[in-house]
């Protein structure tokens, strides 16, 4: 993954963050030498947004084929929060 100074960001602007994505789908952002922030164009910020709601559904239905879960009213969840406070 290639790497932008946060000094490159402020000379150059957006042209620096345009020609890293131009080959790639992600590049960090250092500041002081450290990496600090990653930077996507939108769609692959969707595409990576999809993967984890996938992931987050397969997980559910694990869970459930497994028998981790609890049947109870809206009412009875909220007695049990309370309760586990």
């Amino acid at each position: 993954m290639t790497t932008i100074s946060a000094n490159d960001l402020k000379t150059k602007g957006i042209s620096a963050i345009e020609s890293v994505l131009a080959l790639q789908s992600e590049a960090v952002i250092s500041v002081r030498g450290k990496e600090r922030f990653v930077i996507m164009d939108l769609e692959h910020y969707h595409y990576l947004r999809e993967c984890e709601l996938e992931a987050a559904l397969a997980q559910t239905r694990a869970d459930i084929a497994a028998g981790r879960l609890v049947k109870e009213s809206a009412n009875e969840h909220l007695a049990r929060l309370k309760a586990s406070l």
